[in-house]
């Protein structure tokens, strides 16, 4: 960062009241400036391509495009971009999936501005960020086996409370096969029956309602 430069930032948030607050947060500094805003996804990448920010600081879940699909498409059009997770979720799933789409750094919507502030810089510096209580989470999910999407699709059909046979009708599979799925799921997730499994699975941000 140049001297004298101010750090240019994006800051995307669906809640009005969250995303003012961010951009008074940021405007007291007298290195970082909120130079666009946005209320979903598409809006954000949209406005990402027309201010080019040295940061977007986007949340996990916004309408239109959630924030890991925003920034996987800032990071395929700009690869040089850098990007900072915001969110109130801290399922281990979310956060390795954030990451693997290209941001650097990750903060919980908890977080006071004495931790938010120092995450944008660095970030904005090339660093990555990733909190103690974020890191402790991705150690967590290595000690789990990762699921199919195919796995994945029936457990969201689990959380809307179907049953075996109308999983089977709804993915055109057997009911023999989704048998064999909710088993694999069972001992992939360390769970007894299919309420734990979802609660897990809900937790872990593996899938939501």
């Amino acid at each position: 960062m140049r001297q004298g430069h101010k750090i240019r930032i994006l800051i995307a948030d669906d809640h009005y009241i969250v995303r003012m607050g961010l951009v008074a947060l940021m405007n007291t500094e007298p290195d970082l400036e909120v130079v666009a805003e946005a209320a979903d996804g598409a809006q954000a990448l949209e406005l990402f391509l027309k201010h080019n920010p040295d940061l977007a600081l986007l949340d996990m879940r916004m309408p239109v495009k959630n924030g890991i699909e925003t920034t996987k498409e800032i990071r395929s059009r700009s690869p040089n971009a850098r990007v900072l997770i915001l969110t109130a979720f801290d399922g281990d799933e979310e956060i390795h999936n954030a990451l693997q789409a290209g941001a650097q750094g990750y903060v919980l919507k908890g977080s006071t501005g004495e931790k938010l502030i120092p995450a944008v810089r660095a970030v904005a510096a090339g660093q990555r960020w990733i909190p103690q209580e974020v890191a402790d989470r991705l150690t967590a999910r290595n000690l789990f086996e990762e699921l199919t999407p195919r796995e994945v699709q029936v457990l969201q059909q689990l959380a809307q409370g179907l049953a075996n046979k109308e999983i089977a009708e709804a993915l055109n599979i057997t009911e023999y096969t989704v048998k064999d799925h909710l088993k694999s799921i069972l001992a992939k997730l360390r769970v007894a029956d299919r309420t734990e499994a979802v609660t897990a699975a809900l937790q872990r941000g593996i899938i939501h309602l």
